[in-house]
């Protein structure tokens, strides 16, 4: 009787061992998805070297390395460049003195002569373009004909004048005696009317060495753009 309950556990235990047998041979020994596999830490030293080798190679490619970063104190502030010296202002009509000086002389029946704008300011400013420019006379600053054509071909830089420095403007006087009498009706003016470039107050240069021409039809004055002193071509 007991005999035949142990033959009948071994059997059971034989099968068992078989059918895990061949679901091992079926599986081709390859781990299930439940199997892991522990790879050992780098040690320290392996490490700093990765570490160096990134931070090398991040250097050499112009990349800053992540792992290093700068900051600075609550309310201090990173250093920067010197600020530059602010750009001047435009020059005032009150901050200059206006005068007329020599220049290249001319042509046959006109005068080349410079109208010279000086700062008198204590700091530098700055000059730009054409300036308006007429006869006036009368004794109370009344136009006499029409004013000065500008010269638009002519150069005009942005010319900054220090303290005690002077601009000029060709400016071509064509001689009042090349027109007929009836088509100039000749005055001789007390000078000049001049406004600095984008400037609404004008400046006056007293001279009565030219002649005027009542008539606007008799244009008798062309202006250039101001230049530094000394760098007018006519």
């Amino acid at each position: 009787m007991h005999r035949s309950s142990r033959s009948k556990s071994l059997l059971a235990v034989t099968g068992l061992v078989a059918i895990g047998a061949l679901a091992g041979c079926a599986s081709g020994g390859t781990p299930t998805a439940t199997d892991t596999v522990t790879v050992p830490a780098p040690s320290s030293s392996s490490s700093s070297s990765s570490s160096s080798s990134s931070s090398s190679s991040d250097a050499a490619s112009g990349v800053p390395s992540t792992g290093t970063t700068s900051s600075s104190a609550p309310g201090s502030s990173s250093a920067s460049a010197p600020a530059g010296t602010a750009a001047a202002g435009r020059c005032a009509a009150s901050s200059l003195a206006a005068s007329i000086e020599p220049g290249s002389g001319g042509a046959a029946g006109s005068v080349i002569v410079h109208l010279a704008l000086r700062n008198t300011g204590s700091t530098a400013c700055t000059l730009q373009g054409w300036p308006g420019v007429s006869f006036v006379g009368g004794g109370n600053g009344t136009q006499i004909g029409a004013a000065a054509a500008q010269e638009k071909s002519s150069p005009h830089p942005t010319v900054t004048l220090a303290p005690g420095k002077t601009a000029v403007a060709p400016l071509k006087i064509t001689r009042a005696e090349d027109y007929r009498k009836a088509d100039c009706s000749p005055r001789t003016p007390d000078g000049f009317r001049v406004y600095p470039p984008g400037s609404k107050q004008s400046l006056f240069v007293k001279t009565s060495d030219y002649t005027a021409c009542s008539s606007a039809d008799a244009r008798l004055l062309a202006v250039q753009a101001l230049v530094p002193d000394g760098q007018a071509t006519s």
